[in-house]
């Protein structure tokens, strides 16, 4: 079958079509697309469909789906009009967070031209430009609404609580109570506190976001700067290591265990003497001397060092 028919994830596919240039018109008192410039200078109004396109469209609307020459007339024309799918997807990205990927916008907006290719009717007089604009953005809303694990009400009623949260704050000077939020929104508190608990899911970071740029070519992602509030500082461990092994040094086996299992393993007395098949009060008896020695020890070193 002649023709290239474009995956949703196919990105050699979106790049071939990135080259493209289809002159569009940027709108009143609007800012061009974040970190990328469709055009270098200005956006001239939209170039009229010249004759080669015509006579394209004339040939795919003569013929039906099963014919050899449908697909390879239906991605010339994709060709020509991808510029606008570009733009379109720029126009959306560059108002979204950093982990949504353009090329998913514009690999979703390429379906929606083609299915707008395949509906359009020029007898109805209307330009295929905007035509298919409503549907390549509606593909690409689509394809933001299927990254969204939050159901949409979910996220409904977080934005409503946000905004009566916000309204509050505003009129009272401070943040709100749960009750007070229950009286403005006219809810039971469990309700209230219900969205609470949905709104707090709704907040979702890529641990790929990028914390700050660095001069180096790896910049800080969101996971390289995440506290690991169970993990032990690898400073500290190495601080008890080395005094595990000043402080047993010059103990015998016995003497030894008995400060490792009651000071780093927390073991009772009683359960140390099962360990070392000792009673619990000789265990307590060593721990005392041992104790006493260490005592001594440090106060000798206190007077070499002065202290």
């Amino acid at each position: 079958m002649p023709g290239v028919i474009p995956t949703l994830r196919t990105k050699p596919y979106v790049e071939t079509f990135h080259r493209q240039v289809y002159p569009i018109a940027l709108k009143d008192n609007e800012t061009p697309c974040r970190s990328v410039n469709i055009m270098e200078d200005s956006m001239p109004a939209a170039a009229p469909v010249d004759e080669e396109i015509a006579q394209v469209w004339d040939s795919f609307k003569a013929i039906t789906k099963d014919h050899p020459d449908y697909e390879d007339l239906r991605n010339r024309l994709v060709e020509r009009f991808m510029p606008l799918v570009r733009y379109n997807g720029e126009r959306i990205w560059q108002r979204l967070p950093d982990g949504v990927e353009l090329d998913d916008l514009i690999s979703a907006g390429i379906f929606g031209l083609m299915d707008a290719i395949d509906a359009y009717d020029r007898d109805r007089g209307v330009k295929f430009e905007t035509y298919c604009v409503p549907r390549i953005r509606g593909a690409m809303l689509d394809e933001l609404r299927t990254m969204d694990w939050v159901p949409r009400l979910v996220r409904s009623k977080a934005s409503k609580l946000g905004a009566a949260t916000k309204h509050l704050e505003t009129r009272l000077g401070r943040a709100p109570t749960v009750a007070e939020i229950a009286e403005h929104m006219e809810l039971a508190i469990p309700e209230i506190e219900k969205m609470q608990t949905e709104a707090n899911a709704v907040g979702v970071v890529s641990l790929n976001k990028k914390w700050y740029e660095t001069d180096s070519y790896k910049d800080v992602r969101e996971i390289d700067i995440l506290e690991d509030k169970k993990g032990e500082d690898p400073t500290r461990r190495v601080q008890k290591t080395d005094l595990m092994r000043l402080v047993t040094k010059g103990l015998n086996r016995n003497e030894r265990l008995i400060i490792i299992l009651y000071y780093y393993e927390e073991l009772t007395m009683k359960e140390i003497g099962a360990t070392l098949d000792l009673s619990e009060s000789r265990v307590s008896q060593m721990h005392t001397s041992i104790v006493t020695r260490l005592q001594q020890q440090l106060g000798v070193r206190r007077l070499e060092f002065g202290a």
